[in-house]
């Protein structure tokens, strides 16, 4: 059977021949007594598709394409088709192989070639290569797409985001477009798109990204029909982020010290010192979103009552609303024994100096045993590891559910909050 398609779906009809075939004492795909050992046929006259209409040179992309079967003796079994950037085209074969239909849409501007495989009344087969290119679509507005972070080394809970110029509130379209986002990594791993807003998609594994692995992230939107007058714009930049060793810091706040582990062994214990109450750090996952070096710091920048205005140095940002994992000389004393500070996790200059020598953004800062909230997921840097993979899927368009937002008491931008 050397000469059936390699690598494709089988049909429930072909499947059916061939039992049928070897029921009946077939043994051997050379004989001359079987159909299937034919070469196929030219299969031209026996089907059509609704290309390029009479008068038109190129196919109307916002119309599905069809194949059917036009003699009623023989059948359609299998379709494939794809477009010059082999992005392959969804469809539906009847039950009794009289039509096949694309149920994805098709791509604007783009040229297509479709594999028809047919069979007689005999069994026989039958093949056809149909070509044909799609025209521009007849909307202005375009839907782009940019990806995040930028091209570099990050740590292990670096999620990928990806924004949209245009906001994508039905659930069909957003699954266009998720489906269009292609996200793959060396060694591969297990993720999904999560739907922070209409405009704004995270994408993050089960766990944790692998050391040392590299992502690529690519679009396939450009030309793709997403909506009534709504199409993929123009091509979008790749983008390939590597993974550095896995660096984990957890900090005990009860404990008042930071643990950290670099490939799950542990590197160094730090006394420090976190929120005092009223000011209790965030527990849960946070990620490092830069190393901002020095930082001046006041009390003004969260309204404490407690007036304060200091130049810190060695601050490592890990929450856009200014929680950072900084030196802090005037608390060495409660250092290890008491939280003093006002949200930031506070340290000895020397262990401050290390750890910033230490990190890299997307490393994680965990949080554990403290008299604050749980970092929300979104709104507020990336806290997109304390969902758990469960309710992480369910922002997915693909899968089920419906996105959280960011919650409204975290949406502060990059401003300095505490010591």
């Amino acid at each position: 059977m050397s000469h059936t398609a390699i690598l494709r779906p089988r049909t429930v009809v072909s499947c059916t021949l061939l039992v049928i075939a070897l029921s009946a004492g077939v043994t051997a795909c050379g004989s001359d007594g079987n159909p299937l050992s034919h070469r196929p046929y030219d299969a031209a006259d026996q089907i059509s598709f609704n290309g390029p209409s009479e008068g038109r040179k190129k196919a109307d992309p916002d119309k599905p394409l069809e194949v059917v079967a036009e003699d009623s003796d023989g059948r359609i079994t299998d379709v494939t088709a794809h477009d010059a950037a082999g992005r392959y085209l969804a469809g539906e074969l009847a039950a009794d192989g009289s039509r096949w239909h694309s149920t994805a849409p098709l791509a604007a501007n783009a040229g297509y070639t479709v594999r028809v495989s047919t069979e007689d009344e005999d069994g026989a087969p039958g093949r056809k290569v149909l070509t044909f290119d799609t025209g521009k679509p007849t909307t202005k507005k375009r839907l782009d797409v940019a990806f995040g972070p930028k091209a570099g080394t990050y740590g292990v809970g670096q999620p990928v985001t990806a924004e949209l110029s245009r906001p994508v509130k039905d659930r069909a379209q957003r699954a266009v477009v998720e489906r269009a986002l292609k996200v793959s990594s060396m060694p591969a791993v297990d993720g999904a798109w999560h739907w922070v807003d209409d405009k704004k998609l995270h994408y993050r594994p089960k766990d944790y990204w692998p050391a040392q692995a590299t992502v690529q992230v690519r679009s396939n939107l450009e030309g793709i029909k997403i909506g009534d007058r709504l199409w993929g714009g123009g091509k979008a930049k790749p983008l390939t982020i590597s993974t550095a060793d896995k660096l984990i810091a957890v900090t005990d706040a009860s404990a008042h010290q930071m643990t950290v582990y670099k490939n799950d062994e542990i590197i160094r214990q730090i006394p420090v010192t976190t929120g005092m109450p009223g000011y209790d750090t965030r527990n849960g996952v946070k990620v490092v979103l830069a190393k901002e070096g020095t930082v001046r710091m006041t009390s003004a920048s969260i309204g404490a009552a407690d007036f304060y205005d200091l130049i810190v140095h060695h601050s490592v940002r890990v929450t856009n609303s200014g929680e950072y994992v900084h030196a802090a000389p005037w608390s060495v004393g409660s250092q290890g024994a008491a939280n003093v500070s006002h949200g930031c996790t506070g340290m000895s200059t020397e262990n401050a100096a290390w750890f910033y020598d230490t990190v890299r953004e997307g490393d994680i800062v965990k949080v554990i045993n403290s008299g604050g909230d749980t970092m929300t997921p979104f709104g507020n840097g990336f806290g997109d590891w304390n969902l758990d993979w469960t309710k992480w899927r369910t922002g997915s368009a693909l899968i089920g559910g419906t996105p959280e937002g960011p919650a409204a008491a975290d949406s502060a931008r990059l401003r300095p909050q505490s010591v």
